[in-house]
C-alpha cells in the first residue's frame, strides 16, 4: 500500500516492532533513535538526527513527553512543519497536564497533536495486536486511523485530545493491582509448598484468569524479568494516575497503596526490570526460592 509517510522515534522494545509492522504494510517510513544501531537495522529509513525526518505523521515510542521534548525542541518541529508534518502520535503513556501542553507548543508550528497510548506490551507489539486508546479532533482521527490500524489489533476513538491518556491511565491502574494481586498469590503459593505452574493452570481456568496472569506469571515463576514493561515506567504511570484522581476527586485507595509497593522496586535498582519483579517485594528479603514449578 502507499500512504503518508510515517516517521517513529524511539525503537525500544515497542517502537521497533511498530515500524516493523508500518513497513511491512508498505507506508514509506523513516525511523530515528539514540543508540543509532537500533536505528540502522532499518536500513536506509535511518536518519542521524531526528531533525532529519521528513514524514507527515511522526510516531513518537519514546519513554514519555518528556524524552520527545529533549529530542524535537521547536527548531526541530519547525523544521518539521517547514518540510510536511502535519500530526504528531504519542503513543507512550504520559500525563493530561503533558499532553496538553505538548498540544500547545507543537499546535503553535501548525502541527497537531494526538494521543493514542498503547497496551498490550512488547509481545502485543511484535505481534500487531496492541491496543491504541486515542485522543483526537474527528478529523485529525481519520487522517491517523489507517496508520495506526497497520500495527494494532483495536484502535478506538476515546473522545477529544487528552482523553487517550486518560484511557491508559485507567488501564494502568487494572493492570499495576492485577499484576500485584499475582504476584501475592504466588508468594502465598510458594510459601504454602504448592506447585507454582499448577496453581497458574487452574487459576487461567476460572474467574481469575487473566492477560496480566498469562503475560507475567511465568516470569515470576522463573524469576526472570527481561524487560516487556519497566517497573519504572509501571511508578511513573501510577503517579499520573493519582495526579488525575487528586485532580477531579477520586479517592483511588487501592491505587496509591499499589504504587508504594511498586516505588520499592526503584529503591531496590530494580525500576529497569519488568514490572513483574514486584514479586521480589513480596518475597523474603528479596530472596527466597522460587515458587515450585
Amino acid at each position: 500500500m502507499k500512504g503518508p509517510t510515517v516517521g517513529v522515534v524511539g525503537l525500544g522494545p515497542m517502537g521497533a516492532p511498530v515500524a516493523g509492522h508500518l513497513a511491512r504494510a508498505g507506508f514509506p517510513l523513516q525511523v530515528w533513535n539514540r543508540t543509532r544501531q537500533k536505528a540502522e537495522a532499518f536500513g536506509d529509513r535511518a536518519v542521524a538526527h531526528p531533525g532529519d525526518l521528513r514524514a507527515e505523521i511522526v510516531l513518537s515510542a519514546l519513554p514519555d513527553v518528556d524524552q520527545f521534548d529533549e529530542i524535537a525542541p521547536d527548531p526541530v518541529i519547525r523544521d518539521w512543519a517547514g518540510h510536511g508534518t502535519t500530526h504528531v502520535v504519542v503513543l507512550s503513556t504520559t500525563s493530561r497536564e503533558k499532553a496538553g501542553r505538548l498540544a500547545e507548543r507543537l499546535g503553535g508550528f501548525g502541527v497537531t497533536v494526538v494521543d493514542a497510548p498503547m497496551s498490550g506490551g512488547d509481545a502485543g507489539a511484535r505481534a500487531g495486536t496492541l491496543s491504541l486508546m486515542v485522543g483526537a479532533t474527528p478529523k485529525a482521527y481519520r487522517h491517523v486511523e489507517p496508520v495506526l490500524r497497520s500495527f494494532a489489533a483495536t484502535v478506538e476513538h476515546m473522545g477529544p485530545p487528552g482523553a487517550g491518556t486518560v484511557a491508559k491511565l485507567c488501564n494502568q491502574v487494572i493492570v499495576a493491582a492485577t499484576l500485584l494481586s499475582v504476584a501475592e498469590a504466588l508468594d502465598l503459593a510458594r510459601r504454602a509448598g504448592l506447585h507454582g505452574e499448577q496453581l497458574v493452570r487452574v487459576l487461567q481456568g476460572g474467574l481469575a484468569a487473566s492477560a496480566v496472569l498469562e503475560a507475567k506469571a511465568a516470569k515470576i515463576l522463573q524469576r526472570e524479568y527481561g524487560l516487556g514493561g519497566s517497573a519504572a515506567n509501571q511508578v511513573k504511570d501510577l503517579r499520573y494516575a493519582v495526579a488525575l484522581a487528586d485532580e477531579l476527586g477520586a479517592r483511588l485507595p487501592q491505587s496509591r497503596r499499589t504504587g508504594e509497593v511498586f516505588a520499592e522496586l526503584l529503591g531496590r535498582g530494580l525500576g529497569g526490570e519488568d514490572h513483574a519483579a514486584v514479586y521480589e517485594v513480596l518475597s523474603p528479603g528479596g530472596g527466597g526460592e522460587p515458587p515450585p514449578g
